[in-house]
């Protein structure tokens, strides 16, 4: 009798098991006498009973149901079994371990910003790390009607609402839209803790979201590079003088020699005018009056010496008074 009753037997355990699922539900007509219940690691058991949790088991090992897990049930700790009968329960394996998923956004972003009147569009990518964390709220919003769970399921859950965070955070605080790469921490933290709020109710925490780059519209990135190889990002004046300037050089204005020699012409007139300018602020700052040089010219004209004596019409010599009459000549 023994023997014949050991072929209803059960193994209950996580079948195919897949190291990117979040949960796998074992369920059978019944668990039969004799069956036996395996935990793996890094899986947690957990027994229920018309959608209630009857008793959670953590440690690894091969256990005999009757003998060793029943007796530790909320309301099937008296289950007797028989040879006709079983007891009609589920088992939901949990994996414990924290997950790391890609994320991507799947359109781009149109940021609003200042500098561009129609936004500006923008793509990110990067990866987050989440583990379940309440079984309660696991089986009541996600397990109660699924069998199984994926890393899948959440990263598609995640970048249904990922955009609309991106924007919040980048757009909050004034970023600068030219270098988000410089605050990809603090937008990351923010994002972090509105995806846990999402997931709150689901069982699962966030623990970790990481942003690896955004990605700019060729276009912009190649301004942005070229401003910062001249230092001067934000100055659109001077980057489009240069740009002007490196196309007469390289020959690359389009439009002809005609056009090129008048973009020649047109720059000459602008540096031209600005080094007139700088004369004339330069002339107007000097001071003649004030020169250093003219106050010493105008004092030794003061003190040039006559050839005659001023007072008695003698001739003068070297000395500084007349011989004749002793008249101060200097």
């Amino acid at each position: 009798m023994s023997l014949f009753s050991r072929q209803f037997a059960n193994v209950v355990e996580w079948q195919e098991f897949r190291d990117d699922m979040i949960f796998y539900k074992w369920h059978n007509s019944e668990i039969k006498k004799g069956s036996r219940l395996i935990i793996r690691p890094g899986q947690d058991a957990i027994f229920l009973y018309n959608g209630k949790i009857e008793g959670i088991f953590k440690d690894e090992g091969d256990y005999d149901i009757a003998s060793e897990i029943v007796p530790f049930l909320s309301t099937l700790k008296g289950f007797k079994f028989g040879f006709n009968s079983g007891m009609r329960a589920e088992v939901l394996f949990v994996n414990t371990k924290e997950f790391l998923a890609k994320w991507g956004t799947k359109n781009a972003i149109n940021i609003p910003t200042p500098q561009l009147p129609g936004g500006m569009p923008i793509r990110a990518n990067g990866t987050f790390n989440f583990r379940v964390n309440d079984y309660v709220k696991l089986i009541d919003k996600i397990a109660g009607v699924r069998d199984s769970y994926t890393v899948e399921d959440v990263r598609l859950r995640i970048t249904a609402i990922l955009d609309q965070l991106l924007m919040k955070w980048i757009t909050k605080e004034g970023k600068d839209m030219f270098n988000l790469q410089a605050n990809s921490f603090d937008i990351g933290n923010g994002i972090k803790t509105d995806l846990d709020m999402q997931l709150f109710d689901t069982g699962l925490t966030i623990t970790g979201f990481n942003i690896i780059s955004f990605t700019y519209p060729q276009e912009i990135q190649d301004m942005i590079n070229k401003n910062a190889s001249h230092s001067m990002v934000g100055d659109l004046g001077r980057y489009q003088q240069i740009s002007m300037t490196e196309g007469i050089s390289s020959g690359k204005v389009a439009g002809g020699s005609t056009a090129s020699d008048m973009a020649g012409m047109m720059m000459g007139m602008q540096m031209a005018g600005q080094m007139m300018q700088n004369i004339n602020n330069t002339m107007q700052g000097a001071s003649p009056n004030t020169s250093p040089n003219n106050n010493i010219n105008n004092q030794n004209a003061n003190t040039v010496k006559p050839n005659f004596c001023p007072n008695c019409g003698q001739k003068a010599a070297e000395a500084n008074f007349c011989p004749n009459c002793g008249h101060k000549l200097v």
